[in-house]
């Protein structure tokens, strides 16, 4: 018994010395940081001239119309356009998951792709698109489906539209790809087996396919959750949070606070500190209505 403890604390320590590096930067460049925005969001003023003021920038979260119009603006992408775009890339990969399909790995790649461009380049090619003179106006006033060009930038609703279709475009491949992972790791003979009892595609799909994958679409869900509410580049170069805030995002909203208007960094280390709470929330609840163990 002497010895199996003194073998059983070895191991333990040997564990310790190993993760230890990995565990003191993660202390160090995650735990950290978020003790001292809590911290910082303690207290009041401009600039550098900081004192403390308890939960005054709490409480001037309730009343700050400008915040609720973020929340509802990241809310709004985040119920509408990560479930469609979550969708997509199960669809895409259950069909590129098909033995039977030619260029398979050229369609996985182009699909991949936009997941690989420059976040900044991408907003301004889609500015672009959808400009008063842009090629989506071009394209539907020739075929005669509109009558005179759409200000997709200037509208509130078609903003919203804008962003919520370069966010789709972007990660769909993305998303894709892990699902397609998780697909590969599925035995055929499982399908071969459903297939000899009768099951069509649409039973496999939704008796076989889904359950299987409820880990990873929970991954994905709680990584697309906290991507949304972190929203920063395309609301600021695609509409620059405008027209009229429709598209301002929390993280946006966050950095005017901090480097364009005078500097509230305390106000703003509120706002992010609530941030992370609702994403540990919401990530919680993913987990417990997701994950069945």
């Amino acid at each position: 018994m002497h010895r199996f403890m003194k073998l059983s604390v070895r191991q333990n320590l040997t564990g310790w010395i190993f993760i230890l590096p990995a565990t003191a930067l993660i202390i160090a460049f995650n735990f950290y940081p978020i003790v001292q925005a809590f911290l910082l969001s303690l207290k009041s003023g401009v600039g550098v001239n900081l004192h403390y003021a308890g939960f005054v920038n709490y409480q001037r979260l309730l009343s700050d119309s400008l915040f609720r119009t973020a929340l509802g603006n990241v809310f709004t992408f985040l119920i509408i356009q990560v479930p469609i775009m979550l969708l997509l890339a199960l669809i895409l990969a259950s069909a590129l998951n098909n033995p039977n399909i030619k260029f398979r790995g050229l369609f996985r790649t182009a699909l991949f792709l936009p997941a690989a461009t420059s976040l900044v380049s991408y907003a301004i090619v889609f500015r672009s698109l959808f400009s008063l003179n842009g090629f989506v106006n071009a394209a539907l006033l020739k075929l005669n489906l509109i009558d005179a060009p759409i200000n997709w930038i200037g509208q509130p609703w078609t903003a919203k539209l804008v962003i919520i279709l370069a966010l789709t475009w972007r990660w769909t491949g993305y998303n894709m790809i892990f699902y397609l992972a998780a697909l590969q790791n599925i035995d055929r003979s499982i399908y071969e087996q459903a297939l000899i009892d009768g099951a069509n595609a649409v039973t496999r799909f939704f008796k076989i396919t889904l359950p299987m994958l409820r880990p990873i679409i929970l991954l994905t869900a709680i990584l697309s959750t906290n991507g949304t509410l972190q929203l920063f580049d395309e609301p600021m170069n695609l509409t620059n949070g405008g027209p009229a805030n429709a598209t301002l995002s929390i993280s946006q909203y966050i950095y005017r606070l901090s480097f364009q208007y005078a500097p509230r960094f305390p106000y703003a280390a509120a706002i992010s500190f609530v941030v992370f709470v609702l994403v540990a929330i919401l990530a919680m609840i993913q987990m417990r209505v997701g994950d069945k163990r």
